[in-house]
């Protein structure tokens, strides 16, 4: 045997033993992919932290829950600032190969999927089982990954999105007022990353352009300039998301998307990939029936993952870019739900034909629901569309204004509407609607 031909069988033998992405027991892409879907779901499932159960927690409950996972002593744990109001920025280092990933989650105090997911993440990385890993060695062995859970911990002690001082960290990357912006951008120089995850939540009513249906994921490889030109490292961005779409699109189907990649000099993704890390964006949108996004959780573990994995074989370079450039796009936010084809009943008044669109107070949860238009509003996309045609809409005093014996429906108004089959109120009632 020759000694080039060797050392050939020698490399493929050993990343068939490491990795999806470059295992030849698979044989084909789709299979690969499946490898990365069920080894995702495997971790998501078995290492989930269950002291974290909900999307909203305080940085003393993050740390609570994360203490078993870190007092074993297999992760290193590095304060690398602290916030406003003085509470430590920690960043979690796992592995020691060449090539270093940062991710940094929750900069925005009230989008915490990502949070969740990484706190699993580590659970798994510091678990002592006594099976191999093969997965978890090619990573730890392939690199080094910087995790940053919680970057902005005052604003996740209100779950609000920006930090103490009203700003919001993701739009301080230039100039670097806040302590939190100034620690992330000292830590991104001192580890000085190929790859970066900015880890965010989007509005939970994003549909995608061409499905129409709720968003999930959004993935972006930023703009590194105004011209959204692609140099090297946001080509390199962009095949590891396209590698990360293959996979999502067999979790989520239809509900995967892509970002805005408007250039915007303030924001941090934009920026990192200026400096020279290829940063793929992940935005947690919503999917049904998911009011603590536990199912998101878990996409985003394999979504991540999908990531970690193509860059520690080197698969990504595989992939197509059209793969990314294909994903249809952010459209508009939905409303709802959108009543059609009923007439209005306002007392005294003539019932009039209009529609009425509501959305809850919140949009995951859902529970109580405001007037948010009232009018033709045919072709207002929505998540869900009662049609009422022919019926007649009452509303409760409640929603009403009432001054010198005239009445008015207040827009904005907590639901609390009767469909019935008459402009009386006594006729046979069809439907209620009301706000819990």
């Amino acid at each position: 045997m020759s000694r080039p031909l060797s050392r050939l069988l020698i490399s493929a033998i050993a990343i068939a033993a490491l990795g999806c992405g470059a295992s030849t027991r698979y044989g084909s892409s789709n299979a690969t992919e499946d490898c990365c879907l069920d080894e995702g779901r495997r971790v998501a499932e078995r290492f989930k932290v269950d002291d974290i159960k909900t999307r909203r927690f305080t940085h003393t409950e993050l740390w609570a829950a994360l203490d078993p996972v870190l007092k074993p002593g297999t992760l290193k744990v590095t304060r690398f600032g602290e916030s406003l109001q003085g509470r430590a920025l920690n960043a979690i280092t796992v592995g020691t190969g060449p090539t270093t990933v940062l991710l940094w989650s929750q900069m925005h105090g009230d989008e915490s999927t990502a949070t969740m997911t990484l706190a699993d993440m580590l659970a798994w990385f510091g678990s002592r089982t006594r099976e191999r890993d093969a997965l978890r060695e090619l990573l730890t062995n392939r690199l080094t990954i910087v995790m940053v859970p919680m970057l902005n911990p005052d604003g996740a002690e209100l779950f609000q999105r920006e930090n103490a001082m009203g700003i919001d960290v993701n739009r301080d990357a230039r100039r670097l007022s806040t302590p939190e912006a100034r620690a992330l951008k000292a830590l991104h120089d001192s580890i000085k990353p190929s790859f970066g995850f900015n880890l965010h939540d989007q509005n939970a009513r994003t549909l995608g352009s061409s499905s129409g249906r709720q968003v999930g994921i959004a993935l972006l490889a930023p703009a590194a300039d105004a011209e959204r030109t692609y140099g090297p490292t946001r080509a390199t961005a962009r095949l590891v998301a396209a590698r990360m779409r293959t996979v999502l699109e067999r979790e989520i189907p239809g509900r995967v998307a892509k970002y805005d990649d408007a250039f915007n000099p303030r924001a941090f993704g934009d920026l990192i990939q200026q400096w020279g890390t290829s940063t793929v964006l992940i935005e947690s949108g919503a999917l049904p029936n998911d009011p603590e996004k536990q199912k998101l959780r878990e996409v985003n573990m394999v979504a991540i993952l999908t990531a970690l994995e193509a860059i520690a074989t080197g698969s990504y370079r595989a992939a197509n870019p059209a793969t990314y450039e294909s994903l249809p796009v952010n459209a508009g936010s939905a409303v709802d739900i959108v009543i059609t084809g009923a007439r209005l009943v306002l007392p005294g008044g003539t019932p009039m034909l209009v529609d009425i669109a509501m959305n809850y107070e919140d949009a995951l949860k859902k529970g109580r629901a405001r007037v948010r238009e009232v009018g033709d509003l045919a072709g207002v996309a929505a998540l869900d569309t009662i049609d009422a045609t022919g019926m007649f809409l009452h509303p409760a005093s409640a929603m009403l204004t009432e001054q010198k014996g005239q009445r008015w429906l207040r827009l904005n108004a907590i639901v609390d509407l009767a469909i019935r089959r008459g402009p009386e109120p006594s006729s046979s009632m069809v439907r209620e609607i009301r706000s819990n």
